[in-house]
């Protein structure tokens, strides 16, 4: 018995080991393998509703009965609550198109010229307000722009039949909308639990990253001969001059770091499209926003200057040490099922390693042991706080709102676009009475309004031409050897998905994404199926190379005319966060400033900092000015508790009026920030210098002499971040663009 038992084990064995080697890689990769059912289960459920849109069209004898599965492929989406906000703004913006469309056709019916100019100046502002609008928000701007060329397309030739049109397109994407949200809604699981699953992952994921950094920091501790000197608190411009150019974290956190910024990323959307089908996710999505803002925070924290601390202390490992091993017991306490409903445990730790942390503040530690105890604690805080918002179930009054940051220069820059190329195309068709005119226009309208909500519409805009001039080919091959010889919508169904399967397979890969969205979208577009099929050989042949001029004309505009200028870009982003720190530190001392939102403001220019690093191909150090960035928020972190000491802290005049003057000396970081570092170096000693015979106040004294050495400290180490003729302010062929941030390039080196 046991024999066959071992020859059945050895026959299944060999069989799986043949099948692993026959098979393709995918099927037996476990994630590989997950990831192509998503994929295969969702381009079936769009080619259904395609399939049952497309029929309805043709039952409903709407014109263009395309234009619904156009609908289809722009609004599906794997996930649902994304699905219903993409189709809630679609129609939202394609009956403002409609009006739109209707006024200025109404209004310039008999001046071609002016009627193009209102034109474009629409089209322009609809790319400007795509690039402001986050999610699918923004399609409300692209339908608006390119809703008006599709309902005033077929009216050039009647003018009168403008509203027929617009109702006729109307009719189209309503009919599309509502069968991808009944198709979608019916066959797609909906687990609004798993987004809280997936935060609470970004939690301990966020824990166990801070957890990594302290147990490094607990192992590598400072020479012992700065202990000496750090014990000595009179010894207090010493700090000035030690470890203050930024070093390198260990790879392994660099690469954590980025893979958790890059989950939070995607966490973002999740939230919103999560709120969106579920009532009990849209009563909590305040505050799931604060913890997700927090936990990014928190990640960001985390940059070489803790090295610097600890390279003028070496006192600071068993604080690291304790840090870590709290961390390391909140990791074990969130293994368990149910954390998030009972977070109590989790909470009592952090508040347990707070109160030991001031303990330890209250010991009258050496200064930058005291700045890596309040460092410390802050971030304590803020695990506690984003703990607070990620399990609360009512919304706390007090939260703050995040604005959008509104990147003005490459809204303008899309909106100028826009607005170019649709008045180029009008006119193209008008100087040379071109019968595919409409077609142009259609295209790179809609291809621009697109565009816009790219993090790069100039790098996006190849591979969105690339995609569309495959769609000739294809539609050829459709036109000549299948359309013919079809008899019955099954089998026009079954084409469409055969010729659209490629661009629906690949519209989720990230590298083709772009390419294979303009492929699917505009190979609807170029087939000639209305109700009735008319062949027209010529007429096809004239649309399809209108199409690739029209490729042309969107890389040459996007690419040539008005290219991207991704240096410039963020050199404007880094300005601005200069400029904010200057704003924070010298607003009005009883102006409140919520630390969350302006943290968040932040986090949003640096995230577009680092896409914009990301495209420059060379000349520029990404790291260096990724941990500038970061370091940012924490000297912005600091101003805030020096702002506070200055209204809060019981000082004598001397010493109240050297911090005032020191948080004046921001206005100079700019142009001067030296001169900043210096100014503040100078208020910490004439701070240290006072004395003070309340209980508590020398700690106070000493907190705010810390954040002022950890300020100056900061900006001495990268002194070309902040400088406004630092090197990515400079043009790539300047002396000193290639300049490290730690670099300070006096101005006359210019040019």
């Amino acid at each position: 018995m046991s024999a066959r038992s071992g020859q059945s084990s050895h026959t299944l064995f060999s069989f799986s080991a043949v099948l692993s080697r026959c098979l393709p890689g995918f099927f037996s990769d476990e994630a590989q393998w997950n990831t192509f059912k998503a994929t295969a289960g969702y381009s079936a459920r769009v080619f259904l509703c395609i399939g049952i849109a497309v029929f309805l069209a043709f039952m409903f004898q709407l014109h263009s009965p395309l234009s619904a599965a156009t609908t289809v492929l722009i609004v599906a989406n794997p996930t649902v609550g994304a699905m219903v906000s993409k189709s809630v703004w679609r129609v939202i913006g394609t009956v403002i198109g409609a009006i739109i469309s209707i006024g200025i056709m109404a209004v310039f019916v008999q001046s071609p010229v002016l009627y193009f100019a209102a034109l474009s100046v629409f089209v322009g502002i609809a790319c400007m307000v795509a690039t402001f609008l986050r999610f699918f928000r923004a399609y409300a701007a692209v339908l608006t722009g390119y809703t008006i060329v599709i309902i005033a397309a077929p009216a050039f030739a009647d003018p009168d039949n403008i509203f027929l049109s617009a109702m006729g397109r109307l009719s189209a994407v309503v009919t599309g909308v509502v069968v991808t949200a009944c198709v979608f809604m019916v066959t797609s699981p909906r687990k609004p639990s798993a987004v809280l699953e997936k935060l609470g992952n970004a939690f301990r994921d966020t824990i166990l990253h801070a957890k990594n950094f302290h147990a490094q920091e607990g192992l590598s501790s400072a020479p012992e001969e700065h202990a000496a000197e750090e014990n000595n608190p009179s010894e207090i411009t010493d700090t000035t001059t030690t470890g203050t150019a930024f070093r390198s974290v260990p790879q392994p956190l660099y690469d954590s770091r980025s893979r958790l910024l890059a989950g939070m990323a995607g966490l973002t959307p999740a939230i919103e499209f999560a709120a969106a089908d579920d009532p009990d996710m849209q009563a909590r999505i305040a505050n799931l926003r604060l913890a997700l803002n927090r936990l990014t925070g928190l990640i960001v924290s985390y940059h070489p200057y803790w090295l610097n601390l600890s390279l003028v202390d070496a006192q600071s490992r068993p604080v690291h040490q304790y840090v870590a091993e709290t961390l390391e017991q909140i990791l074990h306490l969130t293994e368990q099922p149910g954390w998030l409903e009972n977070p109590t445990p989790v909470s009592a730790c952090l508040h347990d390693c707070l109160k030991n942390l001031e303990q330890l503040s209250r010991n009258n530690p050496a200064p930058s042991l005291l700045a890596t105890l309040d460092n410390t604690r802050d971030i304590l805080v803020q695990i506690d706080l984003a703990l607070y918002d990620l399990t609360s179930l009512r919304r706390d009054r007090e939260s703050s709102y995040t604005r959008q940051y509104l990147e003005w220069p490459v809204a303008l820059r899309n909106g100028v676009r826009g607005m170019f190329i649709a008045l180029l195309a009008g006119m193209l068709w008008y100087v040379f009475h071109w019968s595919a005119g409409p077609m142009l226009i259609l295209y790179v309208v809609a291809a621009s309004s697109l565009l816009s909500t790219a993090p790069s519409a100039g790098k996006a805009s190849p591979m969105m031409a690339t995609g569309t001039m495959l769609a000739v080919p294809m539609g050829f091959l459709c036109h000549s050897l299948f359309l013919p010889r079809i008899d019955g919508y099954p089998l026009l169904w079954l084409t469409l998905c055969l010729f659209l399967l490629p661009g629906v397979w690949l519209q989720f890969h990230p590298r083709y994404s772009i390419g294979a969205f303009g492929y699917a979208v505009f190979f609807t577009m170029l087939l000639s199926i209305n109700n009735p099929i008319i062949y027209n050989d010529l007429a096809l042949t004239n649309n399809w190379l209108t199409m690739v001029a029209a490729c042309v004309l969107l890389v040459l505009v996007f690419r040539v005319i008005l290219p991207p200028d991704h240096r410039l870009d963020a050199a404007r982003l880094v300005s601005s966060l200069t400029r904010s720190l200057q704003q924070l530190a010298l607003s009005h001392s009883r102006k409140p400033v919520q630390w969350i939102a302006w943290e968040g403001l932040q986090l949003q220019k640096i995230t577009r900092l680092m896409m914009r690093l990301s495209f420059i191909p060379s000349g520029i150090d990404r790291q260096g000015y990724t941990d500038a960035a970061f370091a940012t928020l924490s000297l912005g972190r600091l101003i805030l508790r020096l702002r506070w000491n200055a209204e809060h802290v019981q000082l004598n005049a001397q010493a109240r009026t050297a911090l005032e003057s020191a948080l004046k000396a921001f206005s100079m970081l700019r142009h001067a920030p030296l001169s900043t570092a210096e100014a503040l170096e100078q208020a910490a000693a004439v701070i240290h210098a006072t004395t003070t015979e309340q209980e508590g106040a020398n700690l106070m004294r000493d907190r705010t002499i810390s954040c002022l050495m950890q300020a100056a400290g900061i900006i001495r180490a990268i002194p070309g971040f902040y400088d406004k003729y630092g090197p990515i302010h400079r043009s790539i062929d300047e002396v000193g663009a290639t300049a490290p941030v730690s670099t300070l390039v006096s101005a006359g080196s210019a040019g």
